[in-house]
């Protein structure tokens, strides 16, 4: 196969390192002022980044690895030099748009088999997801394009639709990530770094600031077109918002018994027949800290809380959903699982939510926050999105690379635990 790469970012070029390595011929695409940068980055004859977009028309599978809020304009760009019967695929994290562009605009005889890589570029994809959709391919077709993907060395989910996709993201991706997003948010807003707070120092809250900082290490794109173009977006997270809104309301009035009621009651819905054991442990959450020196403050995990009671409310098993996790969202869930299964943390957590007016500070501000990222993505706000993000970035930009590194090692020892 000869394989063409539309989009030479962070994704597009580990996927040609990897096409490389495995002796697979690549054509890669991207701007024209791009293209001497990376002719001199790549030493292979099995390489080229032709300026001529006709050249599309040699490549048997087409990889789309473009932002999701440009996939439309792209595809529009290289659909007619693309070959008939090429396989065609896109790496665009909402698969609606992608797939509306690629029915509107490509050959139809075009086979569409169109993939997600559920971790970022810096993570090795072997032994993560990888998310495949038969869209429109015959069986050969699609035969091929998973040989293909096999050099990859990741867990292949195969879903039925596109749909179904989409729905997963939101909570997987959208509804994880402006969790993690309001804290950092939070945080910009008191002007107080995390790792100078002594309210963040036990196991979860190391974990909490570590994919809080991975997160805002990040590019804002990758996350505001996950936010705004899923169509499942807005309502999840209209949703987080509302348990999160629920559960501080009756900190705040004290209502102790209502309280220990909604938020049991959600323990029981999401994790009551849970058997197996806990993914996460104190002492490995500890062996990633940013402030391993402070001793341990009881903490509201508001942020938790609410997520439980979301999964809860949405009918949402997150169990399920880990067949197509992403390294956040599965750390998100053995943080969630850890302490609702840890049921004397559960009660400090909510005794400390009703009585310890010390870190109320901290919970409004978290409240405000979940509030102002809820508001921004259902009113389909690009621009509000990315100002958001980058000034809270900015706030964080001190320890952002060593929360990427960490939260990396933290992820890579979570996989060869699992994989014994």
């Amino acid at each position: 196969m000869t394989i063409g790469i539309i989009g030479m970012g962070d994704m597009g070029l580990m996927y040609a390192r990897i096409f490389l390595k495995n002796d697979i011929e690549v054509i890669g695409f991207d701007q024209p002022q791009k293209l001497p940068e990376l002719k001199q980055a790549f030493d292979s004859e099995l390489i080229s980044f032709p300026s001529d977009k006709f050249e599309i028309g040699r490549c048997d599978f087409v990889l789309f690895s473009v932002e999701t809020a440009k996939i439309s304009d792209v595809v529009q760009e290289y659909a007619p030099f693309i070959r008939e019967n090429a396989i065609v695929s896109g790496q665009t994290s909402v698969k609606t748009p992608e797939i509306l562009a690629f029915e509107t605009y490509l050959p139809k005889t075009c086979q569409i088999i169109t993939i997600h890589s559920l971790h970022g570029p810096l993570i090795n994809p072997e032994n993560q997801t990888l998310i495949v959709i038969r869209h429109r391919a015959g069986k050969e077709a699609f035969d091929e394009a998973l040989s293909l993907l096999s050099v990859l060395k990741s867990k292949i989910e195969i879903l039925p639709d596109y749909q179904a996709h989409d729905k997963m993201m939101a909570d997987i991706q959208v509804v994880t990530h402006i969790g993690f997003e309001s804290i950092g948010t939070s945080f910009m807003h008191r002007k107080i770094f995390p790792w100078e707070n002594p309210l963040h120092t036990s196991g979860l809250d190391n974990l909490k600031m570590l994919l809080t900082l991975r997160i805002f290490s990040y590019k804002h794109h990758v996350y505001s077109g996950m936010a705004m173009l899923n169509p499942y977006s807005a309502s999840d997270v209209r949703a987080y918002a509302e348990s999160e809104n629920k559960i501080f309301e009756l900190m705040i009035s004290q209502e102790k018994t209502a309280l220990e009621s909604l938020i049991y009651e959600a323990g029981e819905a999401v994790f009551g027949d849970h058997k197996s054991e806990p993914m996460l442990n104190d002492a490995l959450m500890r062996e990633y800290s940013l402030n391993p020196s402070i001793s341990h403050k009881p903490n509201s995990h508001l942020s938790l809380l609410s997520m439980v009671l979301t999964w809860k409310n949405l009918g949402t098993n997150p169990y399920k959903n880990l067949i197509c996790q992403t390294p956040p969202f599965k750390l998100r869930v053995g943080m969630a699982e850890y302490l609702f299964l840890n049921k004397s943390l559960l009660r400090e957590s909510i005794h400390t939510a009703l009585y310890d007016l010390s870190i109320r500070k901290d919970d409004l501000a978290f409240h405000t926050a979940v509030q102002e990222w809820a508001h921004i993505v259902e009113s389909g706000d690009l621009k509000g999105y990315e100002q958001h993000f980058e000034k809270t970035s900015r706030f964080l930009e001190p320890r952002l690379q060593e929360g990427r590194l960490k939260s990396n090692l933290l992820i890579e020892r979570l996989q060869q635990y699992e994989n014994g």
